[in-house]
């Protein structure tokens, strides 16, 4: 496997594979690597001939600067585990790499997707840095294909929009949430959790599941009904709730009347850890409407 640290690096590393017609897939990171990481890499490994896996903590992206300062960065544990679950080669950018003097680019996307749940409240700036900085790698690596976890279903739903409405040739995989055997599911902040903060996390899957179980048996009918129970079930746990709810899983567009498919997904707090998740659930009736999506432009 290999390392590079640099776009003309990069680039020449993948030259030869570029030239004889190689798949190329690439797996974005921020690092602090964990198994589910790995899951990614192993579904790029199974499809394409040449992995590339970035490992870049990207600033733009983080609305609190305790959260960046804090964010674990641990590239020779996560080297190691790239290579054991398949890279081919290992992208490290330095910050000013990817943003140089001068930078002045944004690539945004306005409308429901980023303005709700994580875009309320990371702000939209959260996904504006989301959307440059996946634009920029997919411009630097060219890849064929690539790989997000579905636990950021949000900023799953985020990439493929910009990259259909900006016609990128690129084929955007999303891969299974990978749970630890106690149904937490993996996060590199899973690591900042006490042992009492880890137990009483576990109070967000098992919110979802009750959601999801009380949809997919007819129980629960509406939406506010749900973001109310599952919040009250969180704060009996010692969790700060920040959203519950039932979203069109492509538009992310609240649903009130749960009468078809539905993501459930949810965000809480425990000590200084913010945690996420979500659920699939689907009632026995189909969803009568379809929403509008957003479209991405170019600043």
């Amino acid at each position: 496997m290999t390392l590079v640290h640099t776009v003309a690096e990069l680039r020449a590393a993948l030259a030869p594979a570029r030239a004889e017609g190689a798949s190329i897939a690439l797996v974005p990171t921020m690092g602090a690597l964990h198994d589910g990481h790995g899951s990614l890499i192993r579904a790029a490994r199974d499809e394409a001939d040449v992995v590339v896996v970035s490992v870049f903590v990207n600033p733009t992206q983080f609305n609190e600067a305790a959260d960046l300062a804090a964010y674990p960065r641990t590239l020779s544990e996560d080297v190691a585990l790239a290579q054991a679950a398949g890279a081919d080669l290992i992208f490290a950018p330095a910050a000013d790499g990817i943003y140089p003097e001068g930078f002045a680019t944004t690539v945004a996307l306005r409308g429901t997707l980023t303005e709700t749940f994580e875009g309320a409240e990371r702000g939209v700036g959260h996904f504006d840095g989301v959307t440059t900085i996946v634009a920029k790698l997919l411009a630097m690596v060219g890849p064929d294909c690539a790989y997000f976890g579905e636990k950021d279903a949000q900023q799953l739903a985020v990439v493929r929009r910009v990259v259909a409405d900006l016609s990128l040739p690129v084929r955007i995989v999303g891969c299974p949430i990978v749970r630890d055997p106690d149904g937490l599911a993996m996060s590199s902040r899973n690591r900042h959790l006490s042992p009492a903060a880890r137990e009483a996390a576990l109070a967000l899957p098992r919110a979802l599941a009750a959601a999801a179980s009380g949809v997919e048996s007819g129980r629960l009918t509406d939406g506010d009904t749900l973001e109310q129970e599952a919040f009250a079930s969180l704060r009996d746990a010692g969790l700060e709730p920040e959203y519950v709810r039932a979203v069109d899983p492509e538009s992310f567009t609240s649903v009130q009347e749960l009468d078809g498919a539905v993501l459930i997904v949810g965000a809480a707090r425990v000590e200084d850890v913010r945690l996420i998740d979500n659920l699939p659930a689907a009632s026995a009736a189909p969803r009568r409407t379809r929403v509008p999506t957003a479209q991405a432009v170019t600043a």
